[in-house]
């Protein structure tokens, strides 16, 4: 088989920095002649980009892997089975012992070494396991030069976390928080903008962490991911700038001042919160108080009365009393959230709050969740339908499920349909909005769209 008729299969679990993984994977392969299938069936490489987030992660994973397994053996064995992320990082030995199928297992921070290992398999090295910590060696190995797939985009600008929440994984699969450069990351911009793309999304375990060198002709201190954003602003084509995900403890004034002086920052903040009771945020170790969190999203709406706020919301954490779950209640009422994503709590290995007493009942975590669920709908249906009459800028980026409508994105975040072409994709365009449900809203095209910069 020759290089130009390979075929890339990737699963992507959890975050947005997965999926952004995903797609650097799929650079750095090009130049070995992989391109993208749709099934795995297809494939002559298969990566399962794994998050170790959620409950039983890492069973899903060898599910999976059981599964392509049985297609491994059907291709002759021809077929590479790969397993990359943060299952990857955590349970990378395992993995190799339990499924034997594995060929190659790369934490979070080795993507970047690949075409290596993919060599060292065909070469039958048998190393086959690479999850070391190698942050800076990664992005400075990755391709500036990026695959696009319509008009936003992801770009990696922080990674890692230091603030150690006793229910998370992530310091331990992703490593200490890290900055890219302000030069790599603007000429990363820079190629995507030329490709076609007007959305950027910053992307970080802690975004609001960021802390990067300055330009090579700016001889000061680390730039800040408020100094970041009014810096990418002044790229011409670029005309909207996201960043996730938040934590309360970074959010300083300079940023929180960015929503209002620059324009193409997008009036939407996704700020986790966990939960309302201060007894809580001190046991998950948050570093931040309600009250706290609170006044940072009074200080956003002062700036930017339109402001979309959404959050995450963990239900039963370990000792979590009634009083605590009418305090998260509280505070959600307080905010009034566009929308959030909520859980129960599920024990991570290796993590400080697996092993804390008080663990709350399993029947009392799901009513707490589904009174908690209850209320975060109603917040975002009410938001959803208070756009009814207003004409928003979408920007379009493909075809809505029914025929002859496109989808997009308002500045909020929200997913819409309209009437429209194809013509339409990688425009901003007016749309006057006349529908709303829980999960999207939809419009009539309110004017001709913006010629392409």
């Amino acid at each position: 088989m020759t290089a130009a008729t390979k075929r890339l299969f990737i699963k992507t679990y959890g975050c947005q920095m997965n999926v952004y993984d995903s797609e650097r994977m799929k650079d750095v392969l090009a130049p070995l002649g992989y391109s993208s299938t749709d099934t795995p069936e297809d494939a002559d490489l298969v990566l399962l980009n794994t998050c170790h987030i959620r409950e039983k992660a890492t069973e899903k994973v060898f599910s999976e892997l059981g599964q392509l397994k049985r297609l491994k053996q059907a291709s002759g064995g021809k077929m590479l089975l790969g397993v990359t992320g943060c299952v990857a990082q955590a349970e990378g030995e395992e993995i190799m012992r339990r499924q034997p199928a594995v060929d190659l297992v790369l934490g979070p921070q080795a993507y970047h070494k690949l075409p290596e290992l993919i060599a060292r398999v065909h070469r039958a090295a048998n190393e086959r396991l690479e999850t070391e910590f190698e942050v800076e060696e990664k992005f400075d190995a990755l391709p500036i030069d990026r695959q696009v797939d319509g008009p936003a985009a992801f770009l990696s600008v922080q990674e890692g976390c230091d603030k150690f929440c006793s229910f998370c994984v992530v310091p331990y699969t992703r490593g200490a928080e890290f900055s890219r450069d302000v030069d790599t990351i603007v000429a990363e911009a820079r190629g995507l903008v030329r490709k076609g793309v007007r959305e950027i999304n910053l992307l970080g375990q802690n975004v609001n962490a960021f802390h990067g060198r300055a330009p090579a002709l700016d001889a000061g201190e680390d730039w800040s991911l408020g100094k970041l954003i009014r810096h990418l602003a002044k790229i011409d084509g670029l005309d909207r700038i996201r960043f996730t995900t938040s934590h309360p403890r970074d959010m300083d004034d300079d940023l929180i001042e960015a929503f209002g002086d620059t324009e193409k920052l997008m009036p939407y903040l996704h700020l986790p919160v966990q939960a309302g009771s201060d007894a809580v945020l001190k046991a998950m170790n948050r570093g931040h108080t309600a009250e706290r969190y609170v006044k940072i999203i009074e200080r956003l709406r002062e700036i930017r009365p339109d402001m979309a706020i959404t959050s995450d919301f963990i239900v039963g954490f370990p000792g979590e009393r009634d009083q605590d779950f009418e305090d998260t209640m509280s505070l959600v009422e307080t905010i009034d959230y566009a929308a959030a994503y909520s859980f129960k709590y599920s024990r991570r290995p290796g993590t400080p709050a697996a092993d804390m007493f008080s663990q709350v009942p399993e029947e009392v975590m799901n009513e707490r969740l589904q009174r908690l669920q209850a209320l975060l709908r109603e917040q975002q249906t009410r938001f959803n339908a208070s756009q009814i009459g207003k004409t928003l800028p979408v920007l379009v980026t493909g075809t809505a499920r029914n025929e002859g409508q496109m989808a997009g994105r308002t500045p909020y975040l929200q997913a819409t349909h309209f009437s429209g072409d194809e013509s339409l994709v990688g425009q901003i365009v007016d749309v006057t909005m006349t529908t709303a449900s829980l999960n999207s809203v939809g419009g009539e095209l309110a004017n001709q769209p913006e010629p392409v910069r």
